[in-house]
């Protein structure tokens, strides 16, 4: 059976619930006395997706030893979106148009952290380079608990170029460094924005940090470094949501 394998609970009610038709098989485990497998069982079946019964072995073998909760399914991921179409969310979005712009992040659990906060902050689009860089796999969904299924998800070939397109469109580009003097909470963060961050390793590339308008630093009471880059991914979304005005 072709199709990638997604796994953990989260991760398939999120497909359950927004994308039921790309789910090509379910596998759940036999004899388990977790309530929440027996509900999903239900709802794949309301859903017209038939659970069929494996034992934990299988699931183990199956996706590598994974932790997968005794929730396995086979998922047609959709197409990957193209640059055009950054383009046109960008134009439609206007004013509240709010990008986050990942630079070289190579773990897939920060990825799928990143886009959990990215979802929940509703987000136009998250733009992320292709060449060394995590993308969208089964860890990154299980990690984001879906959310890598719900957001606009953009890996481009040359992200300086798409950032100078961005910029070109009216949208301004905000970096966060450890290194910057300016305060991110001093940032005006309204209007078209996307919060560009870099890897927890090396931060932004050269060219990505020479694309921002500005750069500024979350500022820390305490004696670490640095701010897992998640942890930043959440307080720079949430504070720009703050700046708008946005209601739940």
């Amino acid at each position: 059976m072709s199709g990638e394998l997604i796994y953990g609970i989260h991760a398939i009610e999120a497909a359950l619930t927004h994308d039921p038709k790309n789910i090509l098989e379910l596998y759940l485990e036999t004899d388990s006395q977790n309530a929440r497998l027996k509900e999903l069982s239900e709802r794949a079946r309301d859903a017209g997706v038939k659970p069929h019964a494996r034992d934990k072995a299988a699931l183990d073998k199956m996706t590598g030893g994974a932790r997968h909760q005794g929730a396995v399914a086979r998922y047609r991921t959709p197409p990957p979106r193209s640059e055009s179409d950054l383009a046109q969310l960008v134009e439609k979005a206007g004013a509240q148009a709010l990008l986050l712009v990942l630079d070289g992040i190579t773990d897939p659990h920060n990825l799928g952290a990143c886009l959990r906060s990215a979802e929940a902050a509703g987000i136009t689009a998250v733009i992320v380079p292709k060449d060394k860089a995590a993308g969208i796999t089964p860890t990154v969904r299980k990690a984001s608990s879906g959310a890598a299924d719900r957001v606009a998800f953009f890996a481009v070939t040359n992200l300086a170029r798409t950032l100078k397109a961005l910029k070109q469109q009216g949208v301004w580009l905000a970096g966060l460094a450890g290194d910057a003097s300016e305060d991110f909470y001093r940032l005006d963060l309204k209007g078209p924005l996307a919060i560009v961050l870099g890897s927890e390793g090396e931060g932004m590339r050269r060219l990505t940090r020479e694309s921002c308008d500005y750069l500024a630093h979350i500022p820390m009471r305490g004696s670490v470094e640095s701010l897992n880059v998640s942890v930043a991914t959440g307080v720079a979304l949430f504070e720009a949501l703050r700046q708008r005005g946005a209601k739940p």
